[in-house]
């Protein structure tokens, strides 16, 4: 399937919507890591370099849906990301009766999730999105897993939409790699939960050797296998999912783990052998032994 792309479009004059991945880490109403803006800068350049009226969207964290949280504001994000582009970002919290951008000018839309409808991809919040643009367009590789009014759903009703470069370039290498892969070929899914990433898991253990799952994900597979995992996060109702997936791939799990008893940088962290996690441990990383295991397999 040819996606279109958007080099594809005249931008010039038009109300370009970029969905991207702004999921940054923030402390001290700081941007702590700016990796992911630094990703998003050629596709946001690129957009105003062709004199388009640019309008970003992005989550950041896991806000109760419907509520404002200022913890979980884009506002430290606006502020990095008009360091990066050199000049002002206004953050526009108030964009249901549209929004005022000149061309070649940028702005970004309040946190997605703050908006009732957002995980549940309600047409009427899709609408809305798509009725501030003449061109949407998906640059946010992280998040093309879920089905939300910000991904897809604004799709459906924006008068055109494209993939963004750094999403293309994500899907051409992920279509090289699977089409005609070497072999042995391993992939490695991250997150914190299987149930976000199960079509992908489903997907790739059909067509990949061996599956490296790491980050809350790992969890879940330790406890299908019989580990004791703690408090950390799991989901103990898809522990046959999991089950079944190992019995079709070549899932290794980890044979040691960091814990900690609260998730908080001051906390104490300990490295534990996989089947001596306590009750009252959280799960925070792979040990030593599991990253030097997973080293040799890649």
């Amino acid at each position: 399937m040819t996606i279109p792309a958007m080099s594809d479009f005249d931008l010039a004059g038009k109300r370009v919507l970029i969905r991207e991945d702004l999921n940054v880490p923030i402390a001290d109403g700081r941007v702590t890591s700016d990796a992911r803006l630094r990703a998003a800068l050629p596709t946001l350049q690129r957009a105003l370099a062709a004199g388009a009226r640019v309008i970003v969207m992005s989550h950041l964290g896991r806000p109760k849906e419907g509520e404002f949280d200022a913890e979980l504001s884009l506002a430290p994000v606006a502020a990095a990301l008009g360091a990066l582009l050199g000049r002002p970002v206004p953050l526009i919290a108030d964009w249901r009766a549209g929004v005022a951008v000149a061309p070649g000018e940028l702005v970004l839309l309040e946190n997605v999730r703050f908006n009732t409808g957002e995980k549940k991809d309600a047409d009427t919040l899709a609408q809305a999105y798509a009725g501030l643009c003449d061109l949407f367009v998906m640059d946010a590789f992280g998040t093309a897993h879920r089905a939300e009014a910000s991904t897809t759903g604004v799709a459906r009703f924006a008068p055109a939409a494209c993939a963004g470069p750094l999403l293309a370039e994500e899907l051409d290498a992920l279509g090289r790699a699977l089409a005609h892969p070497e072999r042995p070929l391993l992939a490695v899914v991250g997150g914190s939960k299987v149930s976000t990433k199960l079509e992908v898991l489903e997907s790739l253990v059909g067509k990949v050797d061996q599956l490296i799952v790491g980050g809350g994900i790992a969890n879940t597979f330790l406890a299908a296998a019989g580990k004791p995992v703690g408090k950390s996060l799991c989901e103990p109702d898809l522990l046959d999912v999991a089950r079944g997936l190992m019995a079709r791939c070549d899932i290794p799990l980890p044979e040691d783990v960091v814990t900690a008893k609260a998730f908080d940088e001051h906390a104490v962290a300990e490295i534990k052998a996989a089947d001596q996690v306590a009750d009252d441990d959280l799960i925070l990383d792979i040990g030593p032994r599991a990253a030097q295991e997973f080293v040799r397999r890649i």
